[in-house]
C-alpha cells in the first residue's frame, strides 16, 4: 500500500497521520495502479526432468557374457593380424557396441578364499575351467578337487615349486635387502611366481594373453595375485621407463631374438638401471633339455647366441648362468654404451621420443636413453632408497623436477594427506578397516600412490592407474615408490577379467572423463571389474555424485554419500557403496532372472 498508493505520501509524524494519508475508499483503490498480485512460494527447487527424476533400472547382461573382457575379445580379434601375436593385443568395441547392461558372476560364484589362503585355493564356480588342470597336468600348475582348484606352487620351469626356484634366484641376485621390490613377469602362466613373492616383499605385475589357455590371468586374478592380460606384440607395455628392478621370463616362448631384439628392448626401457632380466627354459641349459624340448641342438644353439649377442648390444652384462637359470644386469648408466656404440651399430638410440608414453605406442627398435650423468659411477635418474624407506622418500624424479609441477613439499603434503583420508575412509566402512578383508584394490587416478602407501602396512595390494588424460604423468614417481600400477583410458575397458577387485577407489575420475564419454559406461566398467560385495569409494564434486547416485541405484548397488573428511561445508563428498551378491541364473532357470541374497 504504501509503494503503490497514488499521490505522494508526506512525511509523518505519527502513526495515526501515515494511516489518514492512505486513501482506503473503493473508489481510491480503483485509481491505483493496475496489479496482479502474486502470492504463490518461489523458494522451492524446480522439478527435476523426467530423465533424472526416476532411477533408470539397467538389467543383468545375458549369462553368455559372464567372462566378457570388451577389448580382448576372442571374436573380435580374429579380424586383426595374426603377424607378431598383433591380434591377440588390445582391440575396444566401438561405442556403439557397447553393453549397456551388468555383467553377471557365474551360477554359484562364491566369495574367495582370503589371502594367503587364496594363494592355494580358489572355487571351481568362479573359474569354471578345467583345460589347464589337463594340459599342464605334469607341470604342477593347478589341479582340481570336489569344489575348487589348488595351486601346487608348480611350473614349467619349476618342478620342485615356485618358493623353492624363488630360493634358487635368491642364491644368485639379493632378494632380501629391499633393494629389489617391483617385477615383471612376461607369460605368467597362473602367476604362481608373483604370488610367491608377495610373502618376501616384492610386488610382481604379471601378464599373459587371453589365448588357448584362458583361464591364466583369471585363475591368478582369482588367487589375488597382481595380473592384467597383455602380450609382447607391437605395442609398448602400459608402464613408463626404468619402473622394475626385476623382469622374468620363464619358459614364456617369447621370440626375444626375433624382430632385431624388439622384446628385449622393451624389457630394457621398462628396467630400472642396474636392474635384472632372469630367463629360464628354452634355450637356456640347452644341453640339457633339448630331446625332451623336441628341438635340435643348432636351433637351440643359435638361438642362445641371439639373446646373448641382442643382450650385448643393450650393454647388458650376463652375471650368470647357473643349470636352468641365466641371469643379466642393465648398466647403471650408458657412458660406455655410448661409447661402444661404434662397434654396435644397432640399436641406436631413441630421438625425441617419450620413453614414458606407453598408451597404444608403438614399439620401436632403438634403445631408450638413460638420464645423463656427470660421472660413471653415477646411478641415471638418482639412486632408489632401498625398500621400505623407500616408500616415502623424495622420489628421484621429484627430486630432479622431472614431474611438472610436483615438488618435494608437495609429495610429502599428498602422502600426509592420504594418511587422513584413509583413516576418515576406515572410520565410515568398516570393512576396509577390518584386516583382509579386501586382498586387491584398484585406485582409477592414483596420482602420487598416496592412497595406495597409505594402506601400505594392511594384508593387501593396490593397482594404481594414471588416466592417460591425467595432466601430469606421475606413474614413474608410483613406480619409484616401491608401488605398482598401469595406464588406463577409463573410456574403455580394462584389460583385466570380470570380478578382479574387492575395492575400486575413484578419486576426481568422473571430473576429469565429464566431457569424453559416457558416466553411466565408466560405472558399468567398475560394476564389470568389482567382485560381489566388493566396495567403492568416489570422491567428487556433490553435483557430480547426485548423478552417479541416480545411476548405481539402477545398478542395484546399496551407497550413500558422505560428508568430507574435513566437514559438510566442502563441495567435494564422497561416495561408499556396495555391489549385491547376485549372479547368474542356474543354466534351467528363466534367463530374465538372477540369484541374489
Amino acid at each position: 500500500m504504501w509503494q503503490h498508493s497514488p499521490g505522494a505520501i508526506r512525511a509523518a509524524t505519527s502513526p495515526s497521520s501515515i494511516l489518514t494519508s492512505v486513501p482506503c475508499s473503493s473508489t481510491s483503490a480503483k485509481a491505483s495502479t493496475n496489479l496482479n498480485l502474486d502470492f504463490s512460494a518461489h523458494h522451492q527447487a524446480p522439478d527435476p526432468p523426467p530423465t533424472l527424476a526416476r532411477v533408470t533400472y539397467i538389467p543383468p547382461c545375458d549369462p553368455k557374457y559372464v567372462e566378457n573382457v570388451p577389448c580382448e575379445d576372442t571374436h573380435r580379434s580374429l579380424k586383426f593380424d595374426r603377424d607378431r601375436l598383433i591380434y591377440r593385443e588390445r582391440h575396444c568395441p566401438e561405442k556403439t557396441e557397447l553393453l549397456k547392461c551388468r555383467v553377471p558372476a557365474p551360477h554359484g560364484y562364491t566369495v574367495p578364499f582370503r589371502w594367503p589362503e587364496s594363494r592355494q585355493f580358489a572355487w571351481y564356480a568362479n573359474v569354471p575351467h578345467k583345460e589347464l588342470t589337463v594340459e599342464k597336468k605334469n607341470q604342477n600348475w593347478v589341479r582340481f578337487q570336489g569344489d575348487r582348484f589348488s595351486f601346487p606352487g608348480g611350473g614349467t620351469m619349476f618342478p620342485r615349486g615356485a618358493d623353492a626356484y624363488i630360493d634358487d634366484i635368491g642364491k644368485l641376485i639379493n632378494l632380501k635387502d629391499g633393494s629389489i621390490r617391483t617385477a615383471i613377469d612376461t607369460g605368467c602362466g597362473v602367476a604362481s611366481w608373483g604370488a610367491y613373492l608377495m610373502s618376501r616383499n616384492i610386488l610382481a605385475v604379471s601378464f599373459a594373453p587371453r589365448d588357448t589357455h584362458e583361464a591364466q590371468v583369471q585363475f591368478a586374478l582369482e588367487r589375488g595375485v597382481p595380473a592384467l592380460i597383455g602380450v609382447m606384440a607391437s605395442i609398448r607395455l602400459p608402464y613408463p621407463s626404468r619402473a622394475f628392478d626385476m623382469a622374468h621370463c620363464s619358459r614364456c616362448l617369447i621370440p626375444w631374438g626375433q624382430y632385431d631384439g624388439l622384446y628385449l628392448i622393451e624389457v630394457d626401457r621398462v628396467l630400472r638401471p642396474g636392474g635384472y632380466w632372469i630367463l629360464s627354459g628354452p634355450p637356456v641349459n640347452w644341453e640339457s633339455h633339448w630331446k625332451g624340448w623336441n628341438r635340435t641342438t643348432e636351433d637351440l644353439k643359435s638361438e642362445q647366441n641371439g639373446i646373448e649377442t641382442i643382450a650385448r648390444s643393450l650393454c647388458w652384462k650376463k652375471l650368470i648362468q647357473k643349470k636352468d637359470l641365466a641371469i643379466w644386469q642393465k648398466p647403471t648408466n650408458h657412458v660406455h654404451c655410448i661409447a661402444n656404440r661404434r662397434v654396435f651399430k644397432k640399436p641406436r638410440f631413441c630421438k625425441a621420443q617419450d620413453p614414458d608414453m606407453a598408451w597404444y605406442t608403438k614399439m620401436e627398435t632403438c634403445l631408450t636413453p638413460l638420464p645423463e650423468v656427470s660421472n660413471i659411477k653415477e646411478i641415471a635418474g638418482g639412486q632408489l632408497t632401498k625398500w621400505p624407506e623407500r616408500l616415502n622418500a623424495i622420489p628421484p624424479r621429484v627430486n630432479r623436477g622431472a614431474v611438472d609441477g610436483v615438488t618435494a613439499e608437495m609429495f610429502r603434503e599428498d602422502t600426509a594427506l592420504w594418511k587422513k583420508r584413509v583413516t576418515y575412509y576406515k572410520s565410515v566402512d568398516y570393512q576396509l578397516a577390518q584386516p583382509g578383508r579386501y586382498r586387491n584394490l584398484l585406485d582409477m587416478n592414483a596420482y602420487l600412490g598416496g592412497f595406495a602407501a597409505a594402506l601400505v602396512d594392511d594384508p593387501l595390494w593396490v593397482m594404481n592407474t594414471v588416466p592417460v588424460e591425467a595432466k601430469i604423468n606421475t606413474l614413474g614417481v608410483i613406480y619409484e615408490r616401491g608401488l605398482i600400477g598401469t595406464y588406463q583410458n577409463w573410456c574403455e575397458a580394462m584389460s583385466t577379467y570380470p570380478r578382479t577387485y574387492d575395492l575400486i577407489h575413484a578419486d576426481s575420475i568422473f571430473s576429469l572423463y565429464k566431457d569424453r564419454c559416457e558416466m553411466e559406461d565408466v560405472l558399468l566398467e567398475m560394476d564389470r571389474i568389482l567382485r560381489p560385495e566388493g566396495s567403492v569409494i568416489i570422491r567428487d564434486d556433490v553435483d557430480i555424485l547426485v548423478k552417479i547416485k541416480s545411476i548405481t541405484d539402477g545398478m542395484e548397488w546399496e551407497g550413500r554419500i558422505a560428508d568430507h573428511e574435513n566437514g559438510p561445508r566442502q563441495r567435494e563428498k564422497i561416495l561408499f557403496a556396495n555391489k549385491k551378491y547376485w549372479t547368474a541364473p542356474a543354466p534351467d532357470q528363466n534367463q530374465g532372472t538372477h540369484t541374489a541374497r
